[in-house]
């Protein structure tokens, strides 16, 4: 047990329905911090008071997280403009200091520069520099200027991935701030798992053997490639499904989801390719642990969640060749290109050809390490960043 009191951390809710993966980070940070080292951190999750009740309910039953509710995280846009033009967003940081924060995580989210709390910038990854096609030019400029925002007010960056370590100073050359690689891993609770595989697949009507693909429709998410790849092998002879789960409405492009169901279909390709919609964590975690093999097509990965929770289970993977998903998976995956249907098509035929009866497997035994290592960093990066605003000038209230 810690010898001081918990560090009160405000993180501010990430809703699933916006960001399923960022969501899911946050519930997992909560859950493994707890598991791991109890009494270390309080986590208080700020959230709006239009913000889904059963997600933020289920959050705050989390032991040891705090729950604030209050319309200065309500994402109207006024708190933004404080922080620009007044260097504080002036509504929340009265909320934080009434419910006595020690330090502020940012997660697309900037507080101001004269942020009266030690602050941890959490940057997923650089995709509008990466694929900056997807953007309009005012959302690239926007998420530019948000990185930079809090670089030049001194934040400690967080990074999930020495790939995005490569990008930051690829990027953003130059910078002095503090920079931190931690690599999450994921352990989902016990409640989560007790659901039967058996009756999930029974519920969504899917065959003993499908592929899983739990990604947001995003165009980067690059589900088109899938389907591209179904039609090479049903021209092949092969008869395979993969079931497809999470939001379908991606904010750059809309009609994106309804254009490539409408090609699925027009490809006679609706019962290999099947779109289960939002579906809850439990049946994910079901849907997961009993699919021959994750796939995950994305065309930029941060450090990717789904290849995090498929690890966790020891679930084959196969995943497209981006040098993050090399980090997270070396050798134990199968690879593709982003633009390759046809490598794609081969892999998963080769896995389906391979697999043995279906299974459904359990959490793997080496997993409590690696979710120790994690808890571990992400300790060390708060008292790294407590230490270094403790020993500099304290911003003026």
């Amino acid at each position: 047990m810690p010898d001081s009191a918990p560090l009160r951390i405000a993180f501010t809710n990430i809703p699933r329905r916006l960001w399923a993966g960022g969501h899911n980070y946050q519930r997992n940070l909560f859950e493994v911090l707890n598991r791991y080292s109890p009494g270390t951190v309080t986590p208080v999750l700020f959230a709006g008071t239009k913000d889904e009740p059963e997600e933020i309910a289920a959050l705050a039953r989390i032991p040891a997280v705090d729950l604030v509710q209050s319309p200065a995280f309500d994402r109207t846009g006024t708190g933004l403009l404080g922080a620009l033009a007044l260097g504080r967003d002036g509504p929340a940081v009265a909320e934080f200091r009434a419910q006595r924060i020690d330090m502020v995580f940012e997660s697309a989210r900037f507080f101001g520069w004269r942020l009266p709390f030690p602050a941890i910038a959490w940057f997923p990854d650089f995709q509008h520099r990466l694929l900056p096609h997807l953007f309009s030019t005012s959302a690239y400029w926007r998420r530019d200027f948000g990185f930079r925002v809090q670089i030049a007010s001194g934040r400690h960056i967080m990074l999930s991935s020495a790939s995005a370590l490569g990008d930051l100073g690829r990027f953003y050359p130059g910078i002095s701030n503090g920079v931190s690689v931690v690599r999450f891993a994921t352990e989902p609770p016990v409640s989560l798992l007790a659901t039967q595989p058996s009756d999930v697949i029974a519920h969504y009507s899917l065959p003993p053997r499908y592929f899983y693909l739990p990604n947001q429709f995003w165009r980067h998410k690059n589900h088109q490639l899938v389907v591209d790849a179904l039609d090479l092998l049903k021209a092949r002879g092969h008869d395979v499904v993969v079931a497809a789960s999470g939001n379908t409405k991606d904010f750059r492009e809309s009609g994106l989801f309804e254009s490539t169901m409408s090609q699925a279909r027009s490809r006679g390709l609706e019962a290999n390719f099947k779109h289960l919609g939002m579906i809850p964590l439990n049946h994910v975690y079901a849907l997961l642990r009993a699919s021959t093999a994750l796939i995950n097509p994305s065309e930029c990965e941060g450090w990717s969640t789904t290849v995090e929770e498929a690890k966790s289970f020891g679930v084959p993977m196969i995943l497209s060749d981006l040098d993050v998903h090399h980090e997270q998976a070396g050798g134990n995956a199968r690879y593709f290109g982003i633009r390759n249907a046809e490598a794609l098509a081969d892999q998963m035929l080769q896995v389906a050809q391979t697999a043995g009866p279906p299974t459904v497997r359990n959490l793997l035994p080496n997993l409590e390490q690696r979710v120790e290592a994690f808890v571990a960093d992400f300790i060390r990066l708060t008292r790294d960043v407590m230490a270094s605003r403790s020993g500099s000038t304290a911003v003026p209230d």
